[in-house]
């Protein structure tokens, strides 16, 4: 039910399969991929399932800050999804990883943004990880292809990376966990390698490849990036306002551009800014879409030199309101002080008065 466990250190914790080799050769073409393509398989979509029980521990640059992702697979012919989920709830403290993957799910168990036990030492502190079923048909091992490829260039897209094979230089973005040992160390698995090598032979013909399975994770986050929709419009105005971040910011997104109104607005973490409820945050410009509605360029304090600026929609701010200027607090201390005098002269005129 469960791959064998090399490190039980809970820090270093490692997963994988002894495999036949991690050396990964480019094939002009693939049959796994043209079947894919063929039949138009559509990738399953994410299952959260998230459990509480899993450890939180900060990549090696921060929380959701990964640099790559880990592909796996469990080395057991006889389990599902469910019974690997069970067994890995039990035993986390030898290892676990973020999901799983079969021919028809997606299921993500524990949170991306922090780093899971599947490699060991260093590759944990660095990317996200996910495991393999083995599946026993054409079909479901195509499906399984498509959906492990697609939720890898879903987690690319969702952290800001872009694909890069690491296979050949170990510098990259898109691992097995072969590349992991070779490259990194921290075990000897070469997952998912001789899975793939013996399932594509097997129902296919040939043998699958990782470098097969890269470009199907490039086509994949290339549609990701392809706007099909058009862009509205947006009035921009600039500002120098503040504002408190409402209790209903999590229902939102925060974004490098105003979403719908620039080609490249792209989710962003909210780690980033780190929030707080009722913390104060400054706004520099206000964007009114054409769709009636209103997004705010927000930065983390009032004189910071950063270029760096988030959108965020109006519903995410509570209380805007000018940033009170230097001239202002002068004219308003100028006031108070004028007042005070005024009250002091009636006062005299009172108490003169009163004399007479």
């Amino acid at each position: 039910m469960h791959k064998v466990v090399l490190t039980a250190l809970a820090a270093l914790g490692v997963v994988g399969v002894l495999g036949m080799t991690n050396t990964t050769t480019a094939n002009a073409s693939s049959k796994v991929n043209d079947y894919i393509n063929s039949k138009n398989i559509k990738p399953a979509k994410i299952t959260k399932s998230i459990w509480n029980g899993f450890p939180k521990n900060k990549y090696r640059h921060g929380k959701a800050k990964p640099e790559g992702v880990v592909v796996h697979e469990t080395a057991n012919p006889s389990s599902t999804i469910y019974n690997e989920i069970a067994y890995m709830k039990r035993n986390y403290n030898n290892a676990f990883v973020h999901s799983f993957v079969d021919g028809s799910r997606i299921i993500n168990i524990a949170n991306t943004d922090y780093l899971a036990w599947g490699v060991g030492f260093p590759g944990n502190a660095r990317f996200v990880q996910f495991e393999q079923v083995e599946v026993h048909s054409k079909s479901a091992f195509a499906h399984e292809v498509s959906n492990a490829a697609w939720y890898t260039a879903y987690l690319l897209n969702e952290y800001n990376l872009k694909p890069n094979d690491a296979a050949y230089d170990g510098k990259g973005t898109v691992w097995s966990h072969g590349a992991v040992a070779k490259n990194l160390g921290g075990s000897s698995h070469t997952d998912p390698v001789g899975y793939y090598s013996t399932t594509g032979k097997r129902y296919f013909g040939q043998k699958y490849t990782m470098a097969a399975f890269y470009q199907m994770v490039k086509k994949y986050y290339n549609a990701m990036n392809v706007k099909h929709t058009k862009l509205v419009n947006a009035d921009y105005t600039s500002v120098n306002k503040q504002a408190k971040l409402s209790s209903k910011y999590t229902k939102y997104y925060l974004y490098n551009h105003v979403k719908g109104a620039n080609k490249n607005a792209k989710r962003q973490s909210w780690s980033k800014i780190s929030p707080k409820v009722g913390k104060t945050y400054y706004v520099d410009m206000t964007a009114k879409k054409s769709t009636g509605s209103t997004w705010y360029r927000i930065k983390p304090s009032k004189n910071t030199t950063s270029k760096t600026r988030y959108w965020v929609y109006s519903g995410n701010l509570n209380g805007v309101k000018d940033v009170p200027t230097e001239t202002t607090a002068t004219a308003m201390s100028a006031s108070a002080s004028s007042d005070d005098a005024s009250s002091v002269s009636s006062s005299s005129v009172s108490s003169s008065s009163n004399s007479n």
